[in-house]
């Protein structure tokens, strides 16, 4: 028998949070470490300058996308806290305003005026702050981020993205590192936004044209750098 727990079990919206996270880390892992050391490579350094510089970056990266993403996710938790306690005021003063607004949004989205407002009044009666945070403001159990769960999806798959291409680095010759690099770089990203669609339950082929493009564009641009400042160490 079909349940309303089962139902919103085969659904994908309740994982985009963390997945939004996960794949934005490996995403921003591959490409950010592959294109440094596809720009440093193309300086005509040497392979420990390559490796030391890539490692770096890994560190620093992975740090800076945790706090990074900590500190974004907690400002928004706080500007919905800031709502919810700016609503749950708002009913205690005005609570007749409060019901007719709520029952203004469901005329909009359909309901005739009368059914409208029985909805409203009924809603009301059972969780007023409830009704009105879904309804009026928007802020769902879904749609709530989690700062910490955030910081740690989104740091350890810069992590696991950025450990990529530094295997390749490892284990490739330093003549035409560049191309092995970007070669590489290509299947991991097309690897990334597979998994990734097939998480969320979207387009395979989507995902995949989509983060290999800009992948392409961020490691060439890196090389061009590299080749135009040809840096060294």
């Amino acid at each position: 028998m079909l349940t309303l727990d089962n139902y919103l079990d085969s659904h994908y919206i309740h994982r985009s949070n963390w997945l939004r996270a996960a794949v934005l880390g490996a995403n921003d892992g591959i490409i950010s470490i592959s294109s440094l050391a596809i720009g440093v490579t193309a300086a005509n350094v040497t392979k420990e300058h390559i490796l030391l510089t890539t490692v770096a970056g890994l560190v620093a990266g992975a740090l800076s996308m945790a706090a990074g993403e900590y500190v974004s996710v907690s400002s928004q938790t706080d500007t919905e806290k800031a709502d919810i306690e700016r609503e749950a005021r708002e009913l205690e003063e005005m609570p007749e305003e409060e019901l007719r607004i709520l029952a203004q949004i469901y005329e909009k989205r359909g309901l005739k005026p009368d059914t409208a407002a029985l909805v409203a009044k009924e809603l009301t009666e059972k969780d007023a702050l409830a009704a009105h945070v879904r309804d009026e403001l928007g802020i769902t159990e879904m749609s709530q981020a989690n700062p910490i769960q955030a910081a740690l999806a989104s740091g350890a798959s810069f992590t696991a993205g950025g450990v990529l291409p530094l295997l390749v680095i490892l284990f490739v010759p330093l003549k035409n590192m560049e191309y092995y690099l970007y070669g590489f770089t290509i299947v991991f990203l097309a690897v990334l936004g597979a998994i990734a669609a097939k998480t969320g339950g979207s387009g395979i082929r989507k995902a995949i044209v989509r983060i290999t493009v800009w992948g392409t564009l961020a490691m060439g641009l890196s090389a061009l750098v590299g080749y135009l400042f040809g840096v060294k160490f």
